[in-house]
């Protein structure tokens, strides 16, 4: 994999996952199936899910790799996307890691997500993380990825 574009900013992050998103030809009731870590990962997924919200797509929240606990992600008006109560069995034509799952002290292991992963062979796989998540967890290694995204946090500047 080679580095395509450098971009910046939230819309640096969020066009090219909806570009890739478009370019795959999803249909209704195709599933995009996020994977990521409960409270840190979930405001970037409905993020994400927000700026593909016009596509004709069901979007699915998994926390860690637990496919039993899935919930979809719907509109909620004035608000954005969240994740709902609504429990669905995970189909997913696009899997979403989330880079929260690499990090270290994360209860997942990266064999535990490659199992996950090769239960959905034909599903292509996109990986979102912040500051080389992915490649500090040797996860380029393991996964093929087909979209990667990743953001940085640099500088953080705090006023007062």
């Amino acid at each position: 994999m080679e580095l395509k574009e450098q971009l910046s900013g939230v819309s640096g992050m969020l066009r090219p996952f909806k570009a890739y998103l478009r370019e795959l030809n999803l249909g209704a009731g195709d599933q995009v199936v996020y994977y990521g870590c409960p409270g840190t990962c979930t405001p970037f997924i409905e993020l994400l899910g927000f700026a593909v919200r016009d596509l004709s797509i069901d979007q699915v929240y998994v926390p860690f790799v637990d496919e039993s606990a899935a919930k979809m992600i719907h509109p909620v008006d004035k608000v954005g996307m969240q994740v709902s109560g609504v429990a669905v069995r995970p189909a997913p034509k696009v899997i979403v890691l989330m880079g929260g799952l690499a990090m270290p002290g994360v209860p997942v292991t990266k064999d535990a997500v490659q199992t996950v992963v090769s239960a959905h062979p034909d599903a292509k796989i996109v990986g979102v993380c912040f500051m080389e998540m992915f490649e500090k967890g040797g996860w380029l290694d393991t996964f093929s990825f087909d979209l990667i995204i990743d953001a940085a946090l640099d500088p953080i500047r705090i006023w007062r």
